[in-house]
């Protein structure tokens, strides 16, 4: 019986790691934030909204959203009951509606009427946390965040990134591996794979761009022919 290969180092974990990402990087190169916004208020929202939801459906309910309601101010004295009817096709419409309200009335109340810029003020707003936050920062304020979403920590455990399943451990690792200025694009890169090729169920392993260096390869149908016909934009 061969002998089982050796456990792979810190240093040869950190260069595949890169190799990947550096590959997947070039593969989706308008990898981005899929929720439209233009102020870090609506990104908060919308961050919020996406839990349980597709980028698409969130996309279709924030412009009347976000019309009615521009400024934290705005939204913090509405009734919720007005607020969960404009909400209610994104999901689980009662606890957003109270996470919005909350975080609005929050944001006059704790920060002058403005959505902060730092991690540790970020995630004490309702509704929020580490992946609301990184996202906020990462892509509204321009400070490097890792976002682990339901995508990020299924890839990052299929690539041998981590072993760990708990987001906050799951973030410590990618740190550890990612350079800063890459934590916020290449989070994107991951969730862009992961919507697209590497599904949970049944991941496209025979067309994986990163094929040859993960370990979880075969996971999914590797006949390019079968493969390539669970793919999705």
């Amino acid at each position: 019986m061969p002998d089982a290969a050796p456990p792979e180092s810190a240093l040869a974990q950190k260069r595949r790691c890169r190799r990947i990402m550096r590959r997947l990087a070039d593969f989706y190169p308008d990898a981005r934030c899929e929720l439209d916004f233009t102020t870090p208020f609506q990104l908060l929202q919308a961050t919020v909204l996406s839990a349980q939801c597709t980028d698409v459906r969130v996309n279709q309910v924030t412009p009347q959203l976000f019309a009615r309601w521009p400024e934290p101010a705005d939204l913090a004295g509405v009734d919720q009951a007005e607020l969960e009817e404009v909400i209610r096709p994104t999901g689980f419409f009662r606890a957003k509606a109270s996470s919005l309200l909350g975080l609005s009335q929050a944001i006059v109340t704790d920060h002058d009427g403005q959505v902060p810029d730092r991690l540790d003020a970020l995630v004490t707003l309702p509704g929020g946390g580490r992946k609301t936050a990184n996202v906020v920062l990462g892509n509204a304020f321009g400070v490097p965040g890792i976002t682990v979403d339901t995508h990020v920590g299924r890839l990052s455990r299929r690539l041998g990134f981590t072993d760990q399943e708990d987001p906050v451990k799951v973030e410590a690792d990618l740190m550890r591996l990612w350079p800063r200025s890459e934590w916020t694009h290449w989070s994107h890169v991951l969730i862009f794979h992961g919507r697209r090729c590497c599904h949970s169920r049944r991941p496209a392993c025979g067309v994986c761009p990163v094929r040859q260096w993960c370990p979880s390869a075969g996971l999914g149908p590797l006949d390019p022919a079968v493969a390539e016909r669970l793919l999705k934009d």
